[in-house]
């Protein structure tokens, strides 16, 4: 029987690719989108094509009751998932005296209480299957180095890396590993127009931007069976720029 994943913020971009990847690998898939079904039915059929289940769930990550009420459901109807990927993400930059209470609290409450919000509800159901288990946080560079007009999503970024790293610790002997993937400049169709990219360039030391499916199979690698023995690490997909 294939192992499912739920790939949370997976209807485009690096979600996207994670799970088209881990579907060619044989997986099968949760596709989560907040707003984007269509484009989420879009994918799942892609996973169905590729030859694994697919099904898609809807929800706001930061809504924590309707998180609890969807995924209690789910895991009721179809069993506790083997892997999750948390890559569901939101950033409203802006210089830290011009962020509004609401740039910072509707990105903490994302980045930061969604890691809680989902994670919580199926975390018993996982430990009961009494199986190795697999739990991967899409963080950022600037979770590890912060940057200019990102405080915000800085802080959300590195207060994931924090979490990651104790629940890792509480988790390892059940055989659940849970680590980061900390991607850099990504070259993807939700790309901030205003992004200076020429200007990053000139830090990374690989010269270019990155892939999505560069990121998805740093996933990939830590969600195999055989990545037993790497947990509570930060795997930095950024071209050499930390």
């Amino acid at each position: 029987m294939a192992k499912t994943v739920l790939i949370t913020g997976s209807s485009r971009g690096i979600g996207k690719a994670i799970a088209l990847n881990l579907a060619a690998q044989g997986y099968d898939i949760v596709v989560h989108c907040r707003s984007r079904v269509d484009e989420a039915e879009k994918v799942a059929q892609e996973v169905r094509a590729l030859g694994q289940n697919a099904r898609v769930l809807q929800f706001d990550v930061a809504d924590r009751e309707k998180v609890r009420s969807i995924l209690e459901a789910d895991v009721e109807e179809n069993g506790a998932y083997y892997g999750i990927v948390l890559n569901a993400g939101l950033t409203r930059d802006n210089a830290f005296p011009a962020l509004t209470d609401d740039d910072w609290d509707s990105v903490l409450r994302t980045n930061l209480d969604g890691f809680y919000n989902v994670l919580h509800p199926i975390m018993m159901p996982m430990i009961r299957r009494r199986q190795a288990g697999r739990i991967v946080c899409i963080t950022s560079v600037s979770g590890l180095i912060g940057n200019r007009g990102q405080v915000n999503y800085s802080a959300s970024k590195a207060g994931l890396i924090g979490a990651v790293k104790a629940l890792a610790i509480e988790l390892a002997k059940r055989k659940i590993t849970v680590n980061c993937v900390a991607p850099g400049l990504i070259d993807t169709d939700i790309l901030d127009e205003n992004v200076p990219i020429d200007e990053i360039l000139k830090m990374i030391p690989a010269g270019r931007m990155g892939d999505p499916e560069e990121v998805a199979h740093a996933v990939q690698f830590l969600m195999d069976e055989k990545a037993a023995y790497i947990t509570r690490q930060v795997i930095a997909v950024n071209g050499g720029l930390c």
